[in-house]
């Protein structure tokens, strides 16, 4: 007796099956019809960005290449084309690289303090009851509506050599070194006093914005990963991390280009760069050269420099991100 073995199995499609290349087709022109659509709706602002900033950077642009100072703005003297000549003469300037190595470093440790700060708070704030996280968020939006000079005045009041409350806390606190110390004459010191400034008025978007990344996980997530016996630190790094990877390349993103191009607290607290020019940042060197030394086109170089500077630190940071990802 023989038995015979059956499979029974849905329909198959032949690959050569008009269906089945429809359907491709029909996910191809719904992903192509996504697209146009994005492009529609992201057209009316690309439109106005072009039309504010386009202009401004060609003009930027093209004073850089001048010979442009207050005889020629005034017209008292002929423009004289010098090519490169401002951005040789800028790269050959030791001054300029010591300038270069301040921005990276302050605008570096800026913005790891805020993400560091901003994180935290934000994790505190999703564990806390609601009248400590109201607290907490109106302390921090008073923080980052402050204008950037009055909170630079107040944080220079507060550290003042003499009558500082840092210094009196201090100093009564048994560092008797600290009575009468001043925290802008030292370079390092300088750097750190305005840092933590630029920290205190910048972590509230971190804040928020990682607030509300968090708030936007379901609970199911979280929970089933405990289910699973990961750890609070496997939870956070390989379940919550990843969610909140799009806002925190936008959190590290807008930080970067704040805290490079920073003008008004090195320029309030250390009265214009420190002592001979010791707290010097890209933009308040720009700002000298080019209004106080009355050389617009080096200045102009500058801003060209900072701007090709910014672009590529966040292509590269998003490329790294994306490789990242594509690892994970």
């Amino acid at each position: 007796m023989t038995a015979e073995l059956t499979t029974e199995s849905g329909p198959r499609t032949p690959p050569g099956n008009p269906e089945t290349r429809h359907g491709r087709r029909r996910r191809r022109s719904g992903g192509n019809g996504q697209a146009r659509a994005a492009v529609l709706y992201l057209a009316p602002a690309g439109l106005l960005l072009i039309a504010v900033m386009a202009y401004p950077l060609y003009q930027l642009v093209q004073l850089s290449l001048y010979e442009y100072g207050q005889a020629q703005a005034s017209g008292g003297a002929p423009l004289e084309f010098l090519g490169v000549g401002n951005y040789a003469k800028l790269l050959g300037d030791s001054r300029f690289w010591m300038v270069l190595i301040n921005t990276c470093g302050f605008a570096a440790v800026c913005v790891l303090g805020s993400l560091t700060v901003g994180i935290a708070l934000a994790v505190l704030a999703s564990r806390v009851r609601w009248l400590p996280r109201t607290l907490l968020f109106l302390a921090a939006l008073g923080a980052w509506a402050t204008p950037a000079v009055a909170g630079s005045t107040v944080w220079l009041f507060l550290f003042d050599q003499n009558f500082g409350l840092v210094n009196e806390v201090l100093s009564g606190l048994g560092w008797q070194g600290m009575a009468g110390f001043s925290w802008t004459y030292d370079r390092f010191t300088a750097f750190g006093l305005v840092a933590g400034e630029v920290v205190w008025c910048s972590f509230p978007f971190v804040m928020v914005t990682m607030y509300a990344g968090i708030k936007a996980i379901p609970g199911e997530i979280v929970e089933a990963a405990s289910l699973d016996g990961a750890s609070a630190w496997r939870t956070a790094r390989s379940v919550l991390l990843p969610m909140l990877r799009p806002l925190l390349i936008i959190a590290t993103i807008q930080s970067i280009i704040w805290d490079f191009k920073i003008f008004t607290q090195i320029y309030v607290m250390t009265d214009g760069g420190g002592i001979a020019g010791q707290n010097l940042v890209l933009n308040v060197y720009a700002y000298q050269e080019a209004f106080a030394g009355s050389n617009y086109g080096l200045g102009s170089a500058i801003g060209v420099v900072m701007t090709g500077l910014l672009l590529l630190i966040t292509g590269i940071y998003l490329w790294a991100q994306r490789a990242t990802g594509e690892n994970t």
